[in-house]
């Protein structure tokens, strides 16, 4: 048989033509195939560059991120500068505070009596620690998720703190408040009839009017007590909220009830006998 002799170390194969034939054939068909192949470096670059593609899109959009944040930022500050501006236009320039007579200022510019409940809730709002009296921080505090900046926006914060103290998880704190801020002395624990009189009046009469007036009576002429505690003043608060009135018949005296208002029920029902 005619053929090729291809020699491997000390041994040599004889390889038919024919056969030679095929192999070129299998090599030029791998050959062609290759060709239309992308090659590796072509493949490689592609990735390279879809990848600084990428890069480049996430980069532009940090880069609007960090802008709008900057630009909301620079807002925020602009607008805490007008809050503070508001401030100093009625704080006393030697204490800092706004002071009773800076608060009878600003009432009067927003047309609200400086006794309207709405300061009180304005105060509350501000978590303000001293009665008749505003600081920087209190301030801030309270107008700052309002945003308001001007007088006009300090009237309608007004208007709604009415409704926001009507919920009755926020009333009680508003409630529960009130009383705290008119404990106007170091170590103070409890508060005069009179003012007593005039915060029930102010705070719990809206809702509760009848029971109000009538123990606003008794506490102008009773003799037992000079001050209310907040024991007192919070038991009261339950209850108007859970006594049947004028009748009292779910009034048991026996149960937890601040003495004082044994006292009252006594004087309502001679009262009305």
């Amino acid at each position: 048989m005619s053929g090729t002799q291809v020699k491997y170390i000390n041994s040599s194969i004889q390889i038919p033509e024919s056969a030679l034939g095929i192999n070129h054939l299998f090599e030029r068909e791998s050959h062609e195939e290759a060709s239309f192949r992308c090659p590796p470096q072509m493949r490689r670059s592609s990735s390279k560059k879809t990848g600084q593609s990428n890069s480049t899109s996430a980069s532009i959009t940090f880069s609007a991120t960090d802008l709008f944040r900057s630009a909301s930022s620079k807002a925020s500050s602009k607008e805490m500068e007008r809050i503070d501006n508001l401030f100093y236009s009625y704080a006393n320039r030697s204490s800092g505070m706004i002071d009773p007579e800076g608060i009878e200022t600003l009432c009067s510019d927003m047309e609200v009596d400086h006794t309207d409940v709405r300061i009180l809730m304005l105060a509350w709002k501000m978590r303000a620690e001293k009665q008749g009296y505003f600081t920087l921080e209190e301030w801030r505090r309270g107008l700052k998720s309002p945003r308001a900046d001007t007088v006009n926006k300090l009237k309608k914060v007004l208007l709604d703190l009415e409704k926001e103290v009507k919920r009755p998880s926020n009333f009680v704190d508003f409630y529960t408040y009130a009383f705290r801020y008119c404990l106007t002395e170091e170590k103070q624990k409890s508060i005069d009839i009179e003012s007593i009189c005039q915060l029930l009046d102010l705070v719990l009469g809206p809702h509760f009017r009848a029971q109000v007036d009538y123990f606003v009576e008794y506490l102008k002429i009773q003799s037992d007590y000079k001050v209310i505690n907040m024991d007192q003043w919070m038991g009261f608060y339950r209850f108007c909220n859970q006594i049947s009135f004028p009748d009292f018949s779910n009034y048991d005296p026996e149960l937890a009830w601040p003495l004082i208002l044994d006292n009252f029920v006594e004087w309502m029902r001679a009262k009305t006998t």
